[in-house]
């Protein structure tokens, strides 16, 4: 890989990586309105919902822009991507909800180039040996 390929995959991990950062530490600092918001979803167990969605999205995002475990981190969220699609996202009369599931399938398919490909050069698993997918010719 070229320096720019292992920049662009950087870029890529930080951009896919940020909205699950953001948006864990956002639900762990209001943790009630978190509870409350899975409550309105109906979901059973609402306070446990609320700590797996925040681990999930903090610890996730976290290792997805170190590059750690990037192909096992990246098929957990591409199928955290598709779950919270179909739970929190599903009136697809409302046009807004419908961006919302499409912008989740969107970044799953982020995630399974992830899952595919690895995190690139620039990563904790390429120091390991884990960083980029071999190409056999």
């Amino acid at each position: 890989m070229t320096a720019v390929n292992d920049g662009a995959a950087l870029l890529g991990r930080v951009l896919l990586a940020v909205i699950f950062v953001l948006g864990g530490f956002q639900k762990l600092f209001d943790f009630a309105g978190t509870i409350g918001y899975m409550k309105a979803e109906g979901l059973t167990l609402p306070t446990l919902a609320a700590i797996i969605a925040i681990l999930v999205e903090c610890v996730g995002g976290v290792l997805v822009i170190a590059g750690y475990q990037t192909r096992l981190v990246g098929i957990v969220l591409a199928a955290w991507c598709i779950a919270t699609a179909l739970v929190g996202h599903r009136d697809f009369a409302n046009l807004d909800q419908m961006i919302h599931f499409l912008k989740n399938v969107a970044m799953a398919g982020g995630f399974l180039q992830l899952f595919a490909f690895g995190a690139g050069n620039w990563s904790i698993d390429a120091r390991q040996g884990r960083g980029v997918a071999k190409t056999v010719a």
